[in-house]
């Protein structure tokens, strides 16, 4: 039987079979933004300096130390549970490297892989309260997404000047903050490819958008909450035909570490209906070790996206001023 064909058997916590993607490569679900985004972040004038004296001033163990003080960690007598499904992701994603968990007593409703030499995960105890199994088992294959995909140094840099800015406390000045707003453009496009990470761990696209609705609006058992209904609230959202509304969609997200959850919902849409997760599901994927002979193409597909993308926003941003021109004017020639 060919590895492809083999599946899990189902767990003690009742997680349903799922395929295992053996030697499944991370640029199998790697969102072309994503890659463009850190490509241009790579290329700022000032980004190796900023991260060399960053880590140079923490270093690898007090970076553990502050993100793992207030957390318990996870394993067969700690949260067996969690450590069921976690085992469950670990072999459906096909990692060898069990990475340390831990849950920290966080109301926020967030998780995160950081980390430089040795990546970990965090998951904020508010998760464990609104989502179920199969939802907290998308969002552990979501964090292995971004340690698979090598995004913790960044993503743990990003929380570091994060804090540090809201201090006071400069690194390098002016350009820290500058590379700290290309960092957050680059960890907006990092979730979408780790959201696709995440599906690949639950192979189903409801569960993810189910978890997805939750984290946009809190999901409390007690109120009834339509996955039907959110969904068409996405398609709303990324259809909205009002050019000016368009630009305030962009303006929301300036400063932040996420994509809004209806856009994330978007995104996966747009995959699974493109056909890639299927055909990965089948086997049709890249796989660890072997040659990329589609890189340029890769390189070549990232550009094109990340230079269409702001593209358009700088068409819709001189729209949305043309028309708030004509409006303004307009008004004038109307008085009498």
């Amino acid at each position: 039987m060919d590895d492809q064909d083999r599946t899990p058997a189902p767990s003690d916590n009742g997680a349903r079979a799922r395929r295992i993607l053996t030697d499944i490569a991370p640029r199998s679900w790697e969102h072309p933004a994503d890659k463009a985004a850190l490509a241009a972040l790579r290329k700022l004038p000032v980004f190796d300096e900023v991260l060399r004296r960053l880590f140079g001033f923490f270093g690898e163990k007090p970076i553990r130390l502050a993100f793992q003080a207030n957390a318990v960690k996870v394993g067969p007598n700690q949260f067996p549970e969690i450590y069921g499904l976690y085992q469950d992701v670990l072999k459906t994603l096909d990692v060898e490297t069990e990475y340390d968990l831990f849950v920290s007593q966080t109301p926020i409703v967030n998780a995160g892989a950081y980390g430089m030499d040795k990546p970990f995960i965090i998951l904020n105890s508010g998760m464990l309260i609104i989502l179920n199994e199969e939802e907290l088992s998308y969002i552990l294959g979501h964090e292995l997404g971004h340690i698979l995909s090598d995004h913790v140094l960044y993503r743990t840099m990003t929380v570091l000047l994060i804090q540090l800015a809201s201090m006071g406390f400069p690194i390098v000045g002016i350009a820290a903050r500058a590379v700290l707003v290309a960092l957050l453009e680059w960890q907006r496009k990092a979730e979408f490819s780790c959201d696709r990470a995440g599906l690949l761990a639950v192979q189903d696209p409801h569960v993810v958008m189910s978890g997805l609705m939750k984290l946009a609006g809190g999901g409390e058992t007690k109120y009834d909450m339509n996955l039907d209904a959110f969904i068409q609230q996405a398609e709303d959202y990324r259809e909205s035909g009002d050019v000016a509304d368009q630009v305030f969609k962009v303006l929301n997200l300036l400063g932040a570490t996420h994509p809004f959850p209806v856009l994330r919902v978007s995104e996966l849409r747009n995959w699974v209906e493109g056909g890639s997760y299927d055909r990965i599901l089948r086997g049709e994927y890249a796989r660890r070790g072997e040659p990329d002979p589609a890189y340029q193409d890769d390189l070549r597909e990232a550009a094109q996206a990340y230079a269409e993308g702001a593209r358009d926003f700088m068409d819709q941003v001189q729209s949305a001023a043309k028309r708030m021109g004509e409006s303004i004017f307009g008004g004038f020639k109307r008085q009498p």
